[in-house]
């Protein structure tokens, strides 16, 4: 573990930290390697979960009770474990030959039929239960679409116009609050979804997707849509020829692709032999180039407070990874007491939104580095400190949010770490002479180490 940073403190006593960097990798949510539901992956904090759509409703009469039964049995656990889910309905899945596929229709409805009132009705129906079940599920971390084609792929066959539409308008009203994605960016051009690249990275479809993402509509929609998907192990020319030899072999070039086109997450890949000393070392450099990676950089704040005051706190924030965190996860600030490392208060940054927080964009690869380097992204606050809090030195500390319990769940890539989610940052003298603010950096923990952070199912 290397040093606190830098430490200044003004002749007004206005104390400025200037944290050390996290030389690793950072095990955060909603972004990185991304198994299947049920496969243990080092780095996982998302899972991708393919679901029956008879299994989640059998009958017209079936609801969202049902939906929300079979989601409970599947995930059950995930939110102890810091672990989302990207669930995705489908119909077909094809035998190794494509000679046929099984089908998972409802029962009272015709296997293969996409194209009859029957269908149309259903399917919309369906997604706006899947909203009810699923728009507020702090267990979901992304939609993919799914439903129409093999694997719910949205091929064989592909969705027609009027099915765009009538899909396109059923997702966008169904979910509010959870970002969707499709297969294609082919399809639903007119709306503002993300892709599930599922042949991601391999030579025949590279420079379809650089063409795609490269340009108008899709040039800038990764700020606002999750960009994921696969890497295809079993079809075309993939970067290796297992996710080992990818991760071992083709390392710079899936890292070039995941900076330039800024993407968030990605699987099969994820199943590379982590007994594999290059493996390992290679998906660490991969894991740190997926998604947001937040560095904290400066921190200031008064050294010396008196109880009902308004406690001033600035910090300044860079996202050297290759996308936002696409949703508006709060920051809050406390005091902790310096025995237990518990909050004896706490507030979130009221007029804050991390999705802003950019990485750089137009990434070189020959140079390793962004074109448009990312901005620091500074923010000030002044919290009213409660009139009896009691004389003392306390802990500054920073955390970033879940907001399913309102409990840390992201880390900041700093080495100012304590177990269970918070960044001490220095001391503050409440109503008492102040001392020196530094932290012994001895007394940190290792914030790529452990399984402490979780957040509330019930939320």
């Amino acid at each position: 573990m290397t040093g606190s940073g830098r430490t200044v403190v003004s002749p007004m006593g206005e104390v400025t930290i200037y944290p050390s960097e996290y030389p690793r990798a950072l095990r955060n949510p909603l972004m990185g390697f991304r198994p299947s539901l049920g496969r243990p992956q080092e780095w996982a904090t998302m899972a991708r979960d393919y679901i029956e759509w008879n299994l989640l409703e059998d009958d017209a009469r079936d609801g969202v009770k049902k939906i929300r039964a079979v989601c409970d049995a599947r995930w059950e656990g995930v939110a102890a474990r810091n672990l989302k889910i990207i669930p995705r309905v489908y119909l077909e899945w094809p035998n190794n030959d494509y000679s046929d596929s099984r089908k998972y229709w409802p029962a009272d409805m015709t296997p293969g039929d996409y194209a009859s009132d029957q269908f149309n009705c259903r399917v919309v129906r369906l997604i706006e239960r899947l909203g009810e079940a699923w728009d507020d599920d702090p267990r979901v971390a992304f939609i993919e679409s799914g439903l129409i084609g093999y694997w719910g792929e949205q091929h064989s066959p592909e969705p027609t116009p009027a099915m765009e539409r009538l899909l396109g308008d059923a997702f966008t009203a169904s979910f509010r609050r959870k970002l969707v994605m499709v297969r294609y960016p082919g399809h639903f051009r007119q709306y503002q979804f993300g892709i599930y690249w599922d042949s991601w990275g391999t030579l025949n479809d590279t420079p379809q997707m650089m063409e795609y993402f490269l340009t108008e509509p899709y040039l800038n929609r990764w700020r606002t849509a999750v960009m994921g998907g696969e890497v295809s192990y079993n079809y075309g020319t993939p970067p290796g020829r297992d996710p080992t030899d990818g991760v071992v072999n083709y390392v710079r070039y899936i890292e070039d692709l995941i900076r330039r086109l800024h993407w968030n997450h990605l699987g099969w890949i994820d199943q590379y032999d982590a007994q594999d000393p290059d493996a390992r070392r290679n998906a660490e450099r991969l894991q740190k180039s997926f998604g947001y990676r937040l560095v904290l950089e400066k921190v200031g704040y008064s050294g010396r407070v008196m109880p009902g005051w308004p406690l001033r706190v600035s910090f300044s924030v860079r996202n050297t990874g290759s996308t936002p965190l696409y949703y508006n996860w709060p920051v809050e600030v406390s005091l902790l007491d310096p025995a237990t490392k518990g909050p004896v208060w706490r507030a979130t940054c009221p007029n804050l939104d991390v999705r802003q927080w950019m990485p750089g964009d137009r990434w070189h690869w020959p140079e390793q580095r962004y074109e448009i380097a990312p901005e620091l992204n500074t923010v000030t606050e002044h919290f009213a400190l409660p009139a009896d809090l009691p004389r003392g030195r306390y802990l500054l500390a920073l955390a970033l949010l879940d907001p399913a319990g309102n409990l840390p769940a992201a880390r900041f890539a700093i080495t100012n770490y304590f177990r269970g989610g918070r960044h001490p940052i220095g001391y503050v003298s409440v109503g008492e002479e102040p001392g020196d603010p530094a932290l012994d950096p001895a007394g940190f923990d290792d914030p790529g180490a452990g399984d402490s952070l979780h957040y509330d199912e019930q939320t």
